[in-house]
C-alpha cells in the first residue's frame, strides 16, 4: 500500500481508497480528494509538514497525517 505522504514532488498520483473513520475521512473527501481523483504533489514544506497539492484544479495543503490515510497507485 502506497499513502499520498510517499508520492515524490512533482508526480501525480490517482486515489485509490480513503482510511480512517467519521469527521476525518468527511473532511478530506470535501477537500475534494475522493476515490479515482488525480493528485499532483507541487511542494512540501521544509520539515515535511504540509504537502502542497493540486486537485482538480485548485491548490490544497494537507497535513502528513492526513496525507497518510489516502491511499494512491
Amino acid at each position: 500500500m502506497r499513502t499520498l505522504r510517499e508520492v515524490a514532488i512533482g508526480e501525480t498520483a490517482k486515489v485509490v481508497r480513503l482510511h480512517g473513520e467519521g469527521a476525518v475521512k468527511r473532511r478530506i473527501m470535501d477537500m475534494g480528494i475522493t476515490k479515482g481523483v488525480e493528485v499532483y504533489v507541487r511542494k512540501v514544506a521544509p520539515l515535511g509538514d504540509p504537502l502542497e497539492l493540486t486537485v482538480r484544479g485548485y491548490e490544497l495543503s494537507l497535513r502528513k497525517g492526513d496525507a497518510e490515510m489516502v491511499e494512491v497507485e
